[in-house]
């Protein structure tokens, strides 16, 4: 049995914000809870006080808080 591979059902987005407020990314999967890895660059991010990662079902969502311009 070869199980159907996820794929994006709402691709990832630009995201405009202010600095010093709280930017949200999200993207919308095929199946629940499919693991998912926020990077910038080659840096896998990692839950802290600047980055909230949250996955509920199929929605997958990396929180910036107090963006900043080297976020981008």
């Amino acid at each position: 049995i070869e199980a159907q591979p996820v794929v994006f059902k709402h691709q990832l987005k630009n995201e405009e914000v202010e600095e010093g407020r709280t930017a949200m990314l999200y993207c919308e999967l095929t199946k629940p809870n499919a693991p998912v890895e926020w990077r910038k660059g080659d840096i896998v991010l990692q839950t802290s006080d600047k980055y909230e990662i949250r996955q509920e079902g199929t929605r997958a969502e990396l929180l910036i808080h107090d963006a900043e311009a080297q976020d981008a």
